[in-house]
C-alpha cells in the first residue's frame, strides 16, 4: 500500500502498495530553469548524470533542496524502488517539489512521468478572485507554466487530473508506479480517497506499486473520516488500499 522514509518501511503489492512513514507537509517550490547540462560532473565524487542523486542535486532545484532535511527524496524514492525507466504517475503535484525531481530523472532515464493535478472548473469571467476554484486553477496554470515550458531539464510530462469526476490517470494497466505523496488526509477530507485508491489500482499494471507518503497516526486513536489534523492510521491506509484490490508485500 504504501513505503516508509528511513522511519520505518512498509510495502505493499498489486499491484503493491508502499508506504512512507511519517513525513512533512508537501510546499511549493520556487523556479531555477538551468539546462540538465550544467549538472555534469567536476569531480569524480559528483553524481553522475542522468541518476537519481544527480537529479536531487540539481541546480534547477534551488529552492526544493533546503526541504529535502526533512523530506529525505532519495531514501524515500529508493524505498519505492523506482526505476529510470518506469511510467510513474504523481497525483496532486501541487507546486513541483517532487515533479522537478522525477521529471529530469525520468527524462533521462526513458521513463514516462504522468502528473494528475488538481481537477478544477475553469475560472468564469466575474469569479471571485478569493475562491478556493479560482486559486486552484491559477496553482495549476502555474504548474504547467513551470514544467511545460522547459523540457530540456523536465522532458515531455503528460498532464492529466485527479478529483471528484476525474477520467484515468493513465491509459488503464500502463504505470509501474504511483505515487500519494502527503497527499491522501486532503482527499479523505474530500471524499475521493476511495476514488483515488481505485484511479491508482486502474492505472497500475500487474505487479505495479503505489507508494504513499503521508503523516502517521497514533495506534490505538480513533480515525478521524476526515483526517482534520492532517494524520492517517497506518491500519486504516491498509484498508483502504486492500479494498481497492491491493496486497501489502
Amino acid at each position: 500500500m504504501a513505503r516508509f522514509p528511513a522511519t520505518e518501511l512498509r510495502r505493499l503489492n498489486r499491484r503493491h502498495l508502499l508506504l512512507a512513514g511519517t513525513c512533512l507537509v508537501l510546499a511549493g517550490c520556487g523556479r531555477n530553469d538551468v539546462e540538465p547540462e550544467d549538472e555534469a560532473p567536476v569531480d569524480p565524487n559528483a553524481p553522475p548524470v542522468g541518476s537519481l542523486a544527480w537529479a536531487i542535486a540539481g541546480s534547477w532545484r534551488a529552492d526544493g533542496r533546503p526541504r529535502d532535511v526533512w523530506r529525505h527524496p532519495l531514501e524515500t524514492l529508493e524505498f519505492f524502488e523506482i526505476a529510470p525507466d518506469q511510467t510513474v504517475i504523481e497525483m496532486w503535484p501541487g507546486a513541483g517539489y517532487w515533479t522537478e525531481i522525477l521529471a529530469p530523472y525520468l527524462a533521462r532515464g526513458g521513463g514516462r512521468l504522468y502528473c494528475a493535478n488538481f481537477q478544477v472548473q475553469r475560472p468564469e469571467p466575474g469569479d471571485d478572485p478569493a475562491s478556493g476554484n479560482l486559486a486552484t486553477a491559477q496553482l495549476v496554470a502555474r504548474f504547467r507554466e513551470r514544467f511545460e515550458n522547459n523540457r530540456r531539464i523536465y522532458g515531455e510530462i503528460a498532464m492529466t487530473e485527479f478529483g471528484p469526476t476525474s477520467g484515468p490517470l493513465a491509459p488503464g494497466g500502463s504505470a509501474d508506479l504511483v505515487l500519494f505523496m502527503s497527499q491522501l488526509h486532503n482527499w479523505m477530507a474530500a471524499g475521493i480517497a476511495e476514488k483515488a485508491f481505485g484511479d491508482a489500482f486502474a492505472a497500475l499494471r500487474p505487479g505495479g506499486t503505489l507508494g504513499i507518503e503521508q503523516h502517521r497516526a497514533a495506534v490505538g486513536s480513533i480515525q478521524d473520516p476526515a483526517a482534520a489534523d492532517g494524520y492517517v492510521q497506518e491500519a486504516f491506509v491498509k484498508q483502504l488500499a486492500a479494498e481497492a484490490g491491493f496486497a501489502f508485500v
